[in-house]
């Protein structure tokens, strides 16, 4: 529904034409995008349509993943209403999570699927006899084929190719998620008439990336065994800056509220395009906030800044839904020297598959956190316990002008870390990054009193960056803190002159006022009184203040 601004200003002078005003679309952060409702990018153009197509004309199995909240289930709803617009196959899309509660027991497990089947067969189709249908498979092919004999019934009512579309299948666990997948092979030969033409299978991994435990046989069961007639795996990818921009615009355009430059650019930025994020902080900006419901206000830059910190001190459930997974081994074992911002690693391949595939990193190289929204999250989900604990206020490093003391805040970190790292470094799961973690938590507490920190780390930078921002006048102020531990091969002196040269290279590239140097030594031989050091380093008429710890 598009309304002009004078309309708007009619229908707001009126309080009982609320209503219609309510009816204006908005950024949606739940479920899939329904177009009379969200701004949104028609779904289908996100992939390669053609290639889709060919698939299930060639009657191929194949799987469609993506991390969460990308759009997976919009598009595969749009790629429904497409086929059966065009009514050359009857195309069924089902969401089988009902059955991740029944865990390893197939058949209540096989019941919640086919319940799921026969509900969306009687919206879809308008056939409430398979309904009735169903149960009878479950009684006389039992658990292990009531799905292969539904589907064969299924395909046999009507001469038009079946096409499956089966969302949410890594919900499934264990021995419930294998008879998926081998009724699915089963009936893979009696393609088209008597089984599916073509199945999708959805969800946030590939099926070859399974490890299924079967509790049954107390083995574990590579994906790609029980399911080995998958043609081909398509992931999904995020919006472009293209995307980005036409979703912004679809906002401007219905309320006559604009976005400056700086905000379309941060807004990209800030999350490289990850859907759930644009769309978070665009409503946060344009709905949440009090000052953006004003129409006639511009979203800018200090507005994105704003709704970033909103959804990431909510701890949205997109964003806990990672931090839970930061838990994990497999997890930690990829993210740890990310953060670390060591040159070396010990991960397998499949443990970087799967964190790529939970989205946490960026598909591409160089290794990294996929988003700056990301990499904020995961420091502060880390260290908000730590944070919690520490007794530190902002106003004792705020001085007479409202400026921020950052020489006076490293000082103290400094002196806390000699009295206290031990103590508590040993609280962070990720030990191994558990300095750059203090030393964040112990920033977070004081500047989460007036200004912010970006972050900036990745596997093999050898560093983890920091910029202080603090609003202090006409202009914000901004600080450059650069983590580095001590490499043994190298030694003091020459991890020191790296990262005064990194120093001054970020400094340069953020416009910051003053660069400092923050330099870990964890060798066990060193006492802390050759430890602790602060000292001054000048590059030409440049200098960083450096921090020995």
């Amino acid at each position: 529904m598009t309304l002009s601004r004078a309309r708007r200003a009619r229908l707001a002078s009126h309080p009982s034409q609320h209503a219609i005003l309510r009816a204006m679309r908005y950024f949606n952060t739940t479920g899939p995008v329904r177009a009379a409702e969200h701004y949104c990018i028609p779904p289908l153009e996100r992939v390669d349509l053609d290639d889709l197509l060919r698939l299930i004309g060639e009657q191929r199995y194949f799987v469609l993943h993506a991390p969460r909240q990308t759009g997976k289930t919009s598009m595969l709803l749009a790629l429904r209403d497409l086929l059966n617009k065009e009514d050359r196959y009857r195309c069924l899309y089902v969401n089988v999570e009902l059955a991740q509660a029944s865990r390893e027991n197939i058949e209540e497990a096989m019941r919640a699927v086919l319940s799921s089947l026969g509900s969306q067969v009687r919206m879809t189709f308008n056939d409430e006899a398979f309904g009735k249908m169903w149960p009878a498979s479950l009684e006389t092919s039992g658990p292990s084929g009531a799905l292969a004999e539904s589907l064969m019934m299924l395909s046999q009512r009507d001469t038009k190719p079946l096409v499956l579309l089966i969302d949410e299948i890594d919900a499934l666990v264990g021995d419930s998620l294998l008879a998926v997948l081998r009724q699915l092979r089963a009936g893979y030969p009696d393609r088209p008439d008597g089984f599916p033409q073509s199945v999708v299978l959805c969800g946030v991994r590939d099926v070859r990336d399974y490890r299924i435990h079967a509790g049954s046989g107390k083995e574990v069961i590579a994906g790609g065994s029980p399911f080995n007639i998958k043609a081909e795996s398509l992931r999904v990818g995020d919006f472009s800056e293209s995307n980005v921009r036409a979703l912004l615009a679809q906002h401007s355009e219905e309320c006559g509220q604009a976005f400056s430059d700086e905000a379309l650019d941060l807004i990209w930025s800030q999350t490289r395009g990850q859907p759930w994020l644009v769309n978070a902080l665009a409503y946060e900006a344009c709905f949440r906030s009090k000052s953006g419901r004003d129409r006639n206000r511009v979203i800018d830059a200090d507005a994105i800044h704003a709704a970033r910190e909103q959804i990431v001190v909510r701890r949205e459930a997109h964003l806990d839904q990672l931090a839970e997974k930061l838990r994990e081994d497999r997890v930690r074992r990829v993210i740890e020297p990310i953060l670390s911002g060591t040159e070396t690693s010990a991960f397998s391949d499949r443990d970087l598959e799967y964190v790529r595939d939970l989205g946490l990193v960026a598909a591409n190289s160089p290794l990294r956190i996929a988003n700056p929204v990301y990499a904020e999250v995961v420091p502060r989900v880390m260290t908000y316990a730590v944070q919690e604990g520490l007794v530190q206020d902002t106003a004792w490093y705020v001085d007479a002008e409202g400026g921020l003391e950052v020489e006076k805040l490293l000082a103290a970190f400094q002196s806390f870390f000699r009295e206290h790292s031990e103590h508590w470094v040993g609280r962070f799961d990720y030990r191994e990054a558990g300095p750059q973690l203090l030393l964040q938590a112990f920033l977070q507490r004081v500047v989460n009193g007036g200004g912010r920190i970006d972050r900036e780390y990745g596997l093999g930078r050898g560093r983890t960056d920091l910029l202080i921002v603090w609003p202090q006048g006409e202009r914000a102020k901004r600080w450059v803190v650069e983590c580095k531990l001590v490499n043994e091969g190298k030694g003091l002196e020459s991890t020191i002159a790296g990262g005064v040269g990194q120093t001054l290279e970020y400094l340069d590239r953020v416009g910051g006022e003053c660069g400092h140097l923050v330099v870990f030594d964890r060798r066990p031989q060193r006492s802390w009184g050759e430890k602790i050091f602060r000292r001054e380093e000048r590059v030409g008429d440049q200098q960083v203040v450096v921090w020995g710890m």
